[in-house]
This record gives C-alpha cells, sequence and structure tokens, in this order.
C-alpha cells in the first residue's frame, strides 16, 4: 500500500479520506499523531479492535486506549469523569496523556485528546471515539516513521497516512492511572508529574 502523503493533500483532505475508509467494517488506519505514529480505528467495530490486536501481535489482555474530541462527552460511553479524570483532563487536554478513568459498568478507560489537527478533525468527521495504540510490534521501539510503521505491521491497514518523521527524542503519552484518590504514573512520557 502507498501511503497519502499529508504535506501533498493537506489535513482537511486526508482526514476526509480516513473518515470515509472508517466507515468500512473492519478498517484500521496507521496515522501521525503529536507523539508517534499509531493505529486507529473506530472504538464500536469489534472486527477492526480485533485487528488491530493482530497487526501488532498484542496481547489482548492490554486494553486500547480511546482518542476522543471532547472527553466530556466520554460520560455517555459509561466512563466516570468526577474527580481526578476530569481534573486532569481540564488541565493537560488537549496534549499528550493518556488518563485511565473508572467505566460504570466496571473496568477502566483510557482516552486521550490528541494535540494533532488531522486526528481531531478526524474525530469530528467519524462522530464517535477511535479505538487507538502505537503502530509498532508489541515491545519494539516506538515508529518515529510511516515506513518503519509499516514494517513493523503484521497485516495491511486500510489507509496509511504519511506525516513526515516524527524527531527520534518523541515519546508516547504518560499514561497515568486517575482511579483512585491520587496520580499514578503507569508510563512516563512528555507530560511529569
Amino acid at each position: 500500500m502507498e501511503p497519502v502523503r499529508l504535506d501533498r493533500i493537506g489535513v482537511a483532505e486526508a482526514a476526509q479520506l480516513a473518515a470515509e475508509a472508517l466507515k468500512r467494517p473492519g478498517a484500521v488506519l496507521l496515522l501521525p499523531t503529536e507523539t508517534v505514529y499509531g493505529l486507529v480505528c473506530r472504538a464500536d467495530d469489534a472486527a477492526a479492535v480485533a485487528k488491530i490486536y493482530d497487526l501488532k501481535d498484542r496481547d489482548r489482555s492490554k486494553l486500547l486506549g480511546w482518542f476522543v474530541g471532547d472527553w466530556r462527552k466520554l460520560a455517555e460511553y459509561g466512563v466516570e469523569l468526577e474527580g481526578l479524570p476530569s481534573e486532569l483532563a481540564e488541565k493537560y487536554c488537549p496534549g499528550p496523556i493518556t488518563i485511565i478513568a473508572r467505566k460504570k459498568a466496571g473496568g477502566t478507560l483510557g482516552f486521550r485528546v490528541p494535540d494533532y489537527p488531522l486526528i481531531l478533525e478526524i474525530l469530528k468527521l467519524a462522530g464517535v471515539p477511535l479505538a487507538q495504540t502505537s503502530a509498532n510490534h508489541s515491545g519494539h521501539p516506538n515508529a518515529l516513521s510511516v515506513k518503519a510503521a509499516l514494517a513493523e505491521l503484521s497485516g495491511d491497514v486500510e489507509l496509511a497516512v504519511d506525516g513526515g518523521d516524527i524527531p527520534p527524542d518523541a515519546q508516547g503519552s504518560t499514561v497515568v492511572d486517575a482511579t483512585g484518590n491520587a496520580v499514578r504514573v503507569l508510563r512516563p512520557g512528555p507530560i511529569s508529574f
């Protein structure tokens, strides 16, 4: 598959192509973010979520996070936002932080509002959260170019967008557990506590 070059078609056209691709059942996209290259799909597409696990050879016990355009709307999906999750989201979103919150039905969900125009535009057009994870093979270093990301995957994606190389010192998002009374950093990243 030949990646679509963001510098040639621009954010609006790339977002439109991505939103159209996401309408196809089982569609997984490879996209640049402000941190690393990542895989995304509609969070409500079980076949696409399963494909992400297969593409990365990821342990299915490791949950995928969600990209959202407006974290406040997560309440509609049964995410408990009161307390630490909303405090952190107010302060750091959009940005390179994944906040883990409790779900009313049990379990947890990690969410992130990316600070990247392409992803935000796709979220707006898609109208649903996007399940997401880094595009590297599980246990391997982060993919910082579309070429490196494609080489890591065990299969094909519906659409790949080449946003250029990401700086070599880029880190994945800071992951914090906000399910208790105090912030617990699970993975250090660009935001420190």
